[in-house]
């Protein structure tokens, strides 16, 4: 008999990229697009496994560096190929700086550029999120006295920027759009491990909230930054300036590892550690349409066996009392109780 205390963990992820999806599975990935033609455009790579079997990538609260990092590299990758078909209408004449990139670089300018893109948008996050909120502290920490409540002003101050960012990011239109294909790559995960064929309809039907989104990750981030700030103090200026980037890793580590806890279990201590990524999640997702399902289903399908996943998870085999033709189901769900009610009222007419 299953654990009623584990989800049914598929161990699929991904992220929304512009007008499209990328989901990974394993060594695996695939980015889905929907092209300005109407057509999906649907990319399937490997990852380089060679590193996966490190050793360090098991250990518990190390590996979640390596994992954040593999994401945010292969989330560039996915965005860059997204963009190619995004920006494909309007093509416009190399800029100065394309021509002195790939002068001095030849092949690897497209690289280099994004490179130092990402390093100049890793240094503007560290900046605003991380030392921002500590220097706001700082200046006030002149007319507070007590250490504890300016370590908790830096935290507050911390979470109020990131939820600001968060909130004002989606008035654009674009990134609304990104939003419902987020709502998009969680209502796919959901309905399969939920236990339901994969199709529009039982997509469209699932929740757009997911317990191993991203967005939750960042969120226990800040909430373990603002735990572990508070506890651990130095004097020197510096010294809290470093301990706050050296212990970036070490934050990304233990959120991982909460994250990945509540992924895989059910019960009221998950529930209540979650709570707040899923309700963030109301603003990181939006309702997406069906064009948009049916590109997170190519996506999904690219890398990975929802059908196979759902016989040995789910044994529908046994309970369809068939083996053909329920994966392949596209009727609605079960009736409500308000329909049944409604039907056996007719039939006593």
């Amino acid at each position: 008999m299953a654990d009623k205390s584990k989800n049914n963990y598929s161990g699929i992820g991904g992220q929304a990229v512009m007008e499209g999806i990328m989901m990974r599975n394993k060594d695996k990935y695939s980015v889905a697009v929907r092209k300005a033609d109407k057509n999906i455009e649907v990319f399937v790579s490997n990852i380089d496994d060679s590193k996966q079997n490190s050793f360090l990538r098991k250990i518990p609260f190390v590996r979640g560096v390596f994992q954040f990092a593999d994401s945010l590299e292969l989330g560039s990758k996915a965005l860059t190929y997204s963009a190619e078909f995004y920006g494909e209408e309007e093509e416009e004449k190399p800029s100065f700086l394309d021509k002195l990139f790939e002068k001095i670089f030849g092949k690897n300018a497209e690289k280099v550029m994004m490179g130092i893109v990402f390093a100049l948008s890793l240094i503007i996050a560290i900046g605003i999120f991380i030392l921002l909120p500590y220097f706001v502290s700082a200046l006030l920490a002149k007319y507070i006295l007590n250490e504890s409540l300016v370590a908790i002003i830096e935290g507050v101050f911390r979470l109020l920027i990131f939820l600001g960012y968060v909130s004002a990011i989606s008035i654009m239109k674009d990134i609304r759009r990104t939003y419902m294909y987020h709502g998009a790559e969680h209502k796919c995960i959901n309905c399969i491990e939920s236990g339901k064929p994969l199709n529009v309809k039982n997509v469209m039907k699932s929740s757009r909230k997911h317990r191993r989104c991203g967005t939750s990750f960042l969120l226990i981030n800040v909430v373990i930054t603002i735990v572990l700030f508070f506890f651990i103090r130095v004097d020197s200026i510096a010294l809290r300036i470093l301990l706050r980037l050296a212990l970036i890793p070490v934050i990304a580590g233990i959120s991982y590892e909460i994250l990945r806890f509540a992924g895989k279990y059910d019960n009221w201590f998950v529930r209540i550690v979650s709570a707040p990524g899923m309700w963030l999640q109301s603003l990181t997702t939006r309702e997406p349409d069906e064009d948009m399902a049916e590109v997170a289903i190519k996506a999904v399908e690219a890398v990975f066996d929802w059908k196979t996943y759902l016989k040995e998870n789910f044994e529908f085999e046994n309970a369809a009392g068939t083996v053909d033709g329920w994966l392949d189901d596209d009727s609605d769900e079960e009736e409500s109780t308000e329909d049944i009610l409604k039907t056996l009222a007719e039939f006593e007419k």
